[in-house]
């Protein structure tokens, strides 16, 4: 059950991207559309990133002791910075795992 779960799962989100970058197929976004969903990718990456960076225990943990804040704080001042992916993911795993 688990397999057909996946693999239905494997073709639905492959389809759903190939409708729009297919150039063949008529199906065209308007700009407003393209400019709503170009929010979605931060959103979900918060929704993911917030509990894990914010909470330990099912508690608001905001001391310089969590060592998820110090590494997020980092990387995103350095992306700011450098604007450099890999570099950033990179340093800012290097920073987590020195102050774990």
């Amino acid at each position: 059950m688990i397999w057909l779960t996946i693999i239905l799962m494997t073709v639905i989100i492959f389809f759903s991207r190939y409708i729009f970058i297919e150039p063949k197929l008529p199906l065209r976004l308007n700009a407003n559309m393209v400019k709503f969903l170009s929010y979605s990718a931060p959103a979900v990456l918060t929704a993911i990133l917030a509990p894990i960076v914010f909470l330990q225990d099912n508690t608001l943990h905001l001391n310089l002791d969590n060592s998820y804040l110090i590494g997020a704080v980092f990387a995103v001042l350095l992306i700011l910075l450098t604007r450099n992916t890999l570099l950033t993911a990179v340093l800012s795993m290097l920073l987590f795992f020195l102050v774990h």
